[in-house]
């Protein structure tokens, strides 16, 4: 049975599946020097402009930390929101790979405003603090809030006035896209952030993620880092197959706004039950409710999903690429 636990939770879409078949014949040099990774790496030049330079990893933990690896040090601090996936979820990664400090600043929605970072974005006792480098925010956020393109702007204003990155952790970058009405390049090259970790996982891959620098010069040494982090995948072929085919005709935008589309309706049919409140903006594919233990037991009879913040019993509901009105709709008879 389907359930709302995770975008994670879904299978490989369709269309992936025959494109891993396809690059499955034949052999392929190793280690990116494939023809596949060449085209791939083609196309997302074309999405970011001819400037940017793509890497493919395993994964969202991989691409995050290998990318902030890339622009710090280890007497850097990076700031991020306390939702923020690098400092909730990825098991203190980041610190272990790169030694940089994570300043995690509260936040009720997920995003970050200027305002909020200005005491951060410098060392006040130098050279006694750690020395911020580098923003990260994530897009969607993981409360499923998205930033509008003038917000990520002015975040970036703000890190380069101050000699600092911009990074996005685009986990969930196609569902944001969606959301937002816009093309990638316009939401992440044009507003300034100087490196993605664009996610693929999440929206229909198999696996793989990509690591996609908008500035030259940042990917200085990232092949090193990426080999030294255990990302570099030999037979790297079927990553790169698996993002031209959701690249291709726009399945990235089907799978997302599809997905996106479903927690509307998600939102719409527990609106009708005078015991649910919805804690959070539905802006992606995310339902974040409210929910009495006594409720959210025997929903989950009908597929399992997580608590997100059991002291005020909010729970987190996503919906996938592969989610139907049928299954919302077992769901709410649940209740």
């Amino acid at each position: 049975m389907k359930g709302f636990a995770s975008d994670n939770w879904a299978g490989t879409h369709p269309k992936i599946m025959e494109a891993l078949i396809q690059a499955n014949s034949g052999h392929e040099p190793a280690y990116g020097n494939d023809s596949y990774t060449t085209r791939a790496q083609e196309v997302f030049r074309k999405i970011f402009g001819e400037q940017s330079t793509t890497y493919f990893v395993y994964n969202g933990t991989g691409a995050n930390i290998l990318a902030l690896d890339a622009l710090t040090n280890s007497f850097n601090s990076v700031i991020c929101s306390e939702h923020a996936h690098v400092h909730v979820d990825e098991c203190g990664g980041l610190e272990k790979h790169t030694s940089a400090k994570l300043i995690a600043i509260p936040s009720a929605n997920g995003k970050l405003y200027p305002g909020d970072l200005k005491n951060f974005v410098k060392a006040a006792r130098y050279p006694h603090q750690s020395v911020p480098a580098v923003i990260t925010i994530s897009q969607s956020t993981e409360p499923g809030t998205v930033y509008q393109l003038h917000e990520i702007e002015a975040l970036a204003t703000l890190a380069h006035e101050h000699g600092l990155y911009l990074h996005v952790d685009g986990a969930r970058i196609a569902n944001a896209a969606a959301s937002l009405g816009v093309d990638f390049k316009t939401m992440i090259t044009d507003t300034g952030v100087d490196v993605l970790s664009f996610g693929g996982t999440k929206n229909g891959l198999m696996f793989g993620e990509a690591v996609v620098f908008l500035k030259p010069g940042l990917e200085k040494h990232f092949e090193l880092y990426r080999k030294q982090g255990m990302q570099l995948a030999s037979k790297m072929r079927f990553i790169a197959a698996q993002f031209m085919a959701l690249l291709d005709d726009d399945l990235w935008l089907k799978n997302a706004a599809h997905s996106n589309k479903m927690a509307q309706k998600l939102k719409d049919e527990l609106l009708k039950f005078n015991r649910i409140e919805i804690s959070q903006p539905v802006e992606s594919n995310g339902v974040w409710a409210i929910l009495p233990d006594d409720l959210a037991r025997k929903m989950q009879e009908n597929g399992f999903f997580y608590p997100w913040d059991e002291s005020k019993k909010e729970y987190r509901l996503m919906c996938s690429w592969d989610t139907t009105v049928e299954d919302i709709e077992r769901l709410v008879q649940s209740i």
